[in-house]
């Protein structure tokens, strides 16, 4: 494949990206809205939930470095979320003293309950999709989350070669 022709795929990956990405955030605005969550409150429950499904939950220190939230916000954020029925904590069975955030099952069924049909909609769009196209396509969005992990580890960091970063404890970027 010429050099050309690649960068034109990419490109289009990139873009299908973007509208996925766009297509998400409206999805979960409308489930926020639903169950009267903040826009923060929705993408903490997302991190919680990516992590327990990874098999690495999170700590509140952790989701407040995802999120760019001081200590006193997250604690706070945290503690609404817990009221609300939608996380739990939980000790870490290898260090008692470790405290994880999890989906709780309340939290669970309203997003069962919400995504399924969504699940549905998913099922039949690729049922004419074959399996290697499938597994492909897995290898593809595997590269693009650690692709977008490195650059999101490079905004977090110090500048190096010129790269903006985040200023300690802030949601701000800096180095522009």
């Amino acid at each position: 494949m010429q050099d050309a022709d690649r960068a034109a795929l990419e490109a289009q990956i990139a873009a299908d990206t973007r509208a996925l990405t766009a297509e998400s955030a409206q999805i979960g605005h409308t489930f926020a809205g639903l169950h009267a969550l903040t826009a923060n409150d929705f993408r903490a429950l997302l991190h919680v939930t990516v992590a327990e499904n990874a098999g690495k939950p999170l700590t509140a220190g952790e989701l407040r470095k995802r999120m760019g939230m001081s200590g006193a916000a997250i604690t706070y954020l945290v503690e609404r979320m817990i009221a609300s029925g939608h996380l739990l904590r939980d000790s870490d069975p290898k260090d008692r003293r470790k405290v994880m955030l999890r989906v709780s099952e309340h939290g669970t069924d309203v997003a069962r309950d919400f995504f399924t049909p969504l699940a549905d909609h998913t099922g039949h769009a690729l049922a004419g999709v074959s399996d290697d196209d499938l597994a492909a396509a897995h290898r593809v969005f595997t590269a693009l989350i650690e692709a977008m992990g490195a650059f999101r580890a490079q905004l977090d960091s110090p500048v190096e070669h010129g790269a903006p970063h985040r200023a300690p404890d802030s949601g701000r970027v800096v180095g522009r």
